[in-house]
C-alpha cells in the first residue's frame, strides 16, 4: 500500500469527530491492506512505530530536513518499515550520521503531506484519535468478527497488528486460537477508584479486600527452573530481580503465571518510597551489590495459569484458591472477604497503619479482564492522587535556573486519545528529581513555546492534591488545587493515566449537596 493512502486516511480522521465515522474509515483501509502490511499499518494508524523511537530526536530531524519534497507519491508502507528498521539497528561510532542520512533520504522521497505525517509519527504527535478502542472496533468491522474476540486477543498478545492480521486472514477461528502462553506477558487488569469502603461495597456487594501496595507491578512466568519477570509495561526485567527469581524456583508448581507487586521494605516491614523500589528495575550492573543494599520483597495477588490450566476466565474466588494452594503465605497478599462495611473499614485501618496507601476491593465472581479497567477492581485511597501525563515543563528561576521545573499536567481523554491540561505544579521536587526530569524531558522535547518545553506525552507522574476546583483557565474547565509531585511512574504507560472522567467524578463528589 502507498503511504499516500495512509496519509489521506490520517487527514480524514483528524477532521472526523464521530466515533462511528472514524471506525468506518479505519476498517476500510485495513480491509485494503496486504496481510504483510497490516502489522505495520495498524501501528502507524495508532500513531506508533513498530521499532519504538529509532534514535531520532529534534537535532537529528533538523539535520535530516531535505531541501525539497517529492512531487509524486512513491513511498510504500514497506519502504517506511525498512527505513525505520535500519535506523533502529544503526549503532556505534557514526550511527547518528547514518540515521540522519537514512531519514534525509526517506523524507526526500516523501511528498509534503507525507513529510508532515512522518514528522508527527516519529515524535508521537499524530493525535488523530485512533486509539486502542477504536482500532479494536475497526478490526472487528473489517473482519466481520465480534469485538469481544478482537479485544480479548489484543489483551492476550499486546499486538493489535498481529491480531488484525489473524482476524482478517482467518476470522473468528483464528482469534479463538489465540490464548494465554507462558513467557508472553498479558496486559495487567486495572482498577477504577472508589471514594470509600461504602461506595465499593455498594457496587460489589461482597468483595475481597487486600492491601494496595505502593510498589511496582510484576507478572511472573515460570516453567520448571525457567523464570521470567515482566513489568506492567510488559518489559522483561528478570536479570534485575534475582531474589524474586530464586523464590519462584522454590514453588511446587511446574508451570505458573502470577500477578503481583515487588516492593522495597524497611527493616520494620514498612514500605519504602516508590522511587526506591523502581531504582532496582533499572539496575543492569553490579546487581548482587544493589540487591544487598536494596532487597525487594514480592507479593502475589492473582494466579492466571497453573500447570496447563488457564484461569483468567475463572471467577476471582477460584483464582484465590489456586493462589493459596500454590504459594506460601509469605508470598501472598493478605486479604479478607466480606460484605460488611465495618469489617472492611477495620481492615483498611490496619493496612494504613502499616504504611500502605489503601486497599483494593475485588469482585469475587469476576474473571481476570487482562488490560481492562472495569469496576470489578476498585482502589480505595484516603489521600487524593492522580496519575497524569507531563505535557510540557517551564524553565525554573533562582536555584532552579537551568532546570525544567513547572510541569504542565494532563489527564487522558478517552474520546480523542489525547490529553486535557489540568494545571501546573513545581512543588514536591527534590534537587535529584529536578536534575533527572530535566534530562528526561529534554529527551522527549517536540518544540518550544516561550519558556516552556513541549514534550511528547509519554511520562506519567503521580500527583497528590487537595481538591478539584472549577477553572475557566484550562480546556477541561477543571484544575487541581495544591497539586504536588509524589513521584514519577515510569512503570506506567500514558494510556494508563487517569482520565478526565475520573477527575470530573472527584470534582462532583466534592461538590455534592
Amino acid at each position: 500500500m502507498k503511504l499516500a493512502r495512509l496519509v489521506e486516511t490520517w487527514q480524514r480522521l483528524t477532521e472526523t469527530g464521530g466515533r462511528k465515522a472514524k471506525i468506518d474509515r479505519l476498517a476500510e483501509i485495513l480491509g485494503d491492506m496486504d496481510p504483510e502490511e497490516i502489522r505495520i499499518g495498524v501501528k502507524y494508524l495508532a500513531g506508533e512505530l513498530p521499532q519504538g523511537r529509532p534514535g531520532i530526536g529534534p537535532a537529528v530531524m533538523r539535520k535530516a530536513h531535505p531541501e525539497a519534497a517529492a512531487t509524486t507519491a512513491v513511498l510504500t508502507l514497506r519502504d517506511l518499515d525498512d527505513a525505520f528498521q535500519r535506523m533502529a539497528e544503526a549503532s556505534g561510532p557514526g550511527s547518528t550520521g547514518e540515521r540522519v542520512r537514512l531519514l534525509r533520504d526517506l523524507l526526500g522521497r516523501a511528498t509534503e503531506p507525507e513529510q508532515a505525517f512522518l514528522r508527527r509519527l516519529i515524535f508521537g504527535e499524530l493525535r488523530q484519535g485512533a486509539g486502542a478502542g477504536l482500532m479494536v472496533d475497526a478490526v472487528a468491522l473489517a473482519a466481520t468478527v465480534p469485538k469481544t474476540k478482537v479485544r480479548r486477543a489484543v489483551m492476550l498478545t499486546n499486538d493489535p497488528g498481529e491480531v488484525a492480521r489473524a482476524a482478517l486472514a482467518g476470522g473468528s477461528e483464528a482469534l479463538q486460537r489465540i490464548g494465554l502462553e507462558l513467557f508472553r506477558p498479558v496486559q495487567p487488569m486495572l482498577a477504577q477508584s472508589a471514594e470509600d469502603v461504602n461506595e465499593a461495597l455498594g457496587h460489589l456487594e461482597s468483595a475481597a479486600f487486600e492491601p494496595k501496595l505502593d510498589g511496582a507491578r510484576i507478572q511472573l512466568h515460570k516453567s520448571g527452573d525457567e523464570v521470567r519477570i515482566f513489568t506492567r509495561r510488559l518489559n522483561d526485567v528478570t536479570p534485575a530481580l534475582p531474589e524474586i527469581v530464586e523464590a519462584a524456583r522454590t514453588l511446587p508448581s511446574r508451570e505458573i503465571i502470577l500477578d503481583g507487586e515487588a516492593i522495597a521494605l524497611s527493616a520494620t516491614g514498612a514500605p519504602l518510597p516508590f522511587q526506591v523500589t523502581m531504582s532496582r528495575f533499572s539496575t543492569r550492573l553490579d546487581v548482587e551489590r544493589v540487591r544487598t543494599e536494596t532487597p525487594l520483597s514480592s507479593f502475589f495477588f492473582d494466579c492466571l495459569y497453573l500447570d496447563g490450566a488457564t484461569l483468567i476466565d475463572e471467577p476471582a474466588a477460584e483464582r484465590f484458591v489456586a493462589l493459596a494452594e500454590s504459594l506460601p503465605e509469605d508470598l501472598r497478599l493478605d486479604h479478607v472477604e466480606t460484605g460488611d462495611a465495618e469489617q472492611a473499614s477495620a481492615f483498611l485501618e490496619r493496612v494504613m497503619k502499616t504504611g500502605h496507601e489503601g486497599v483494593m476491593a475485588k469482585m469475587l465472581d469476576a474473571p481476570y479482564a487482562a488490560g481492562g479497567r472495569g469496576r470489578a477492581w476498585l482502589k480505595i485511597k484516603p489521600a487524593h492522587t492522580l496519575d497524569l501525563v507531563v505535557l510540557a515543563a517551564e524553565w525554573g528561576h533562582g536555584r532552579r535556573r537551568g532546570r525544567l521545573s513547572n510541569l504542565h499536567l494532563g489527564a487522558r481523554d478517552p474520546g480523542s486519545g489525547g490529553f486535557i491540561m489540568l494545571g501546573k505544579t513545581f512543588k514536591g521536587m527534590t534537587d535529584a528529581m529536578l536534575a533527572w526530569q530535566t534530562e528526561r524531558l529534554l529527551a522527549l522535547e517536540s518544540r518550544r513555546e516561550g519558556i516552556a518545553v513541549v514534550v511528547r506525552p509519554e511520562l506519567v507522574v503521580e500527583i497528590a492534591f487537595n481538591e478539584v476546583q472549577a477553572s475557566p483557565k484550562y480546556p477541561g474547565g477543571l484544575a487541581l488545587r495544591f497539586a504536588r509531585v509524589k513521584g514519577y511512574r515510569e512503570d506506567k504507560l500514558p494510556t494508563e493515566a487517569d482520565t478526565i472522567d475520573t477527575v470530573r467524578a472527584i470534582y462532583e463528589a466534592g461538590n455534592r449537596g
